[in-house]
């Protein structure tokens, strides 16, 4: 199939010929034609499945026609420059966009904003903005006062700019949720409530996320109208095109030694390095600068502005290891990172998902490899649980753990003790001594040092 047999405008074909696109991502095959169609659509698709697209063609398929056919009327900012001319007092008149998308993250709207862009080049007239935290608000004064047709928002800095009279929704023809599972996760639910009560019931509305059922699923039922719904592939999907492997670490020095020994492979072009903390994410680009690595740290305290140059930094080739956190790093899609590193394991297993979806996009091919603690095998079979494939573990001559992976993963355990027995912890040793719970009477003959604690805990605890 190709996009032409989409039914696309031939100022979108030739903006896709152009940007190298040749022919469509199932997805894309599905959404494409539904949304032209005028469906709402509930979609599941993995990261990396070209689901931009698939929301972003059809739309501005939508106001191909009228973009280049229609003359637009004066602006917000052309009002105001026309008001000053004659004398009067500017007034500023609210944006009214038709088309809203809704994303978790800053990096994810940029990177909307970017790709239609490209897709709209030959759409002179349809501009498209990014309004978002971080960002200067003149400058956000400066791009809503060009009433952009479309505008790609976080659900925080987009209330802000309803309630102080700057956006109006009253001519909002799209909506699209973008990761919507995501933005639930960070507890964006009441202000999407409040976005979506301000825009009209005739919208139509495409929802993205990884999954569909719970929380997800029942709000897609609210704000949808007899949806269309498409489930390309779940978010466990295997990634076939991506080779994944652990290797256990004993400490904090063999996981950094380790890690040194990983980025060193020549086969590596960018990779991403994934750490629980910012101030992990600070520390380890500044130890990898100084070892001879071109890297550089992302993560949510950084200005909008240094988040944005070192985006572009990767993007140009410039930074070849980036080390970031979950949020910061959630819609980077650059096709040169081959490696993802999972310096921490993420705490949800969706998020790992997530994670590895940085490389291999668009089928090419990836390794994600996570150095795991000798204590964390548990999230490990967390994840192979939810992705329903086993994650090869593998060592490294010269980097070997003092312990196997197996003793890891599965403690011994004395003989006499089963799960499940009744009993905390395994029989005592003949001669061991025993220790019973704070305030628990001593049994009868019962010897050795008993239980000794803290005086004043004990006395906290009654």
């Amino acid at each position: 199939m190709s996009f032409e047999s989409l039914g696309l405008h031939p100022s979108i074909i030739k903006a896709l010929t152009e940007a190298g696109y040749t022919k469509p991502t199932p997805v894309q095959e599905q959404a494409i034609p539904a949304a032209i169609a005028g469906r709402d659509l509930l979609v599941s698709s993995q990261t990396g499945s070209g689901k931009t697209a698939a929301f972003m063609l059809p739309s501005l398929n939508r106001f191909a026609a009228g973009a280049q056919e229609a003359p637009q009327g004066k602006t917000p900012n052309q009002q105001m420059q026309a008001a000053r001319s004659k004398g009067e007092r500017p007034r500023f008149s609210p944006a009214k966009p038709k088309m809203l998308v809704l994303t978790p993250t800053r990096e994810l709207a940029l990177q909307v904003t970017t790709a239609t862009d490209k897709y709209g080049s030959g759409m002179r007239r349809v501009k498209a903005v990014s309004i978002l935290g971080g960002m200067p608000y003149p400058k956000q004064m400066q791009l809503l006062s060009r009433n952009p047709e479309i505008l790609v928002a976080t659900p925080g800095r987009l209330i802000d700019h309803m309630e102080s009279g700057k956006i109006n929704f009253s001519d909002l023809e799209v909506l699209v949720l973008d990761e919507a599972d995501r933005m639930l996760d960070m507890g964006f639910i009441d202000d999407i409530e409040r976005i979506i009560a301000k825009t009209p019931a005739t919208r139509q509305t495409m929802l993205f996320s990884a999954t569909l059922d719970g929380m997800v699923g029942n709000m897609a039922r609210r704000i949808t109208s007899d949806p269309m719904v498409i489930q390309i592939a779940g978010s466990a999907s295997k990634h076939e095109n991506i080779q994944q492997r652990v290797h256990f670490v004993d400490d904090l020095s063999h996981k950094n030694r380790l890690l040194d020994h990983l980025l060193r492979d020549a086969s590596i072009d960018q990779a991403v390095i994934f750490t629980a903390t910012k101030r992990d994410a600070d520390t380890i680009a500044d130890r990898l600068n100084i070892a001879g690595f071109a890297a550089a740290a992302l993560h949510g305290d950084m200005h909008q502005g240094a988040r944005n140059r070192t985006l572009d930094s990767l993007r140009r080739g410039q930074v070849k290891v980036l080390v970031a956190t979950d949020v910061a790093a959630r819609g980077i899609d650059v096709p040169a990172i081959t490696h993802v590193f999972n310096y921490d394991l993420p705490k949800f297993p969706e998020d790992y998902v997530h994670r590895i979806g940085r490389t291999g996009r668009a089928g090419r091919n990836g390794i994600a490899v996570s150095l795991v603690n000798h204590s964390e095998s548990m999230n490990v079979k967390r994840i192979e649980r939810f992705t329903k494939q086993l994650i090869p573990v593998d060592i490294i001559e010269g980097y070997e753990p003092k312990k196997t992976a197996s003793a890891a993963k599965r403690p011994s355990r004395p003989n006499g003790w089963r799960p499940g027995d009744g009993r905390s912890r395994p029989p005592a040793k003949p001669g061991q001594r025993t220790f019973s719970k704070p305030g628990a009477p001593r049994k009868e003959g019962a010897t050795g040092g008993g239980y000794k604690g803290n005086r004043a805990s004990d006395a906290r605890r009654g």
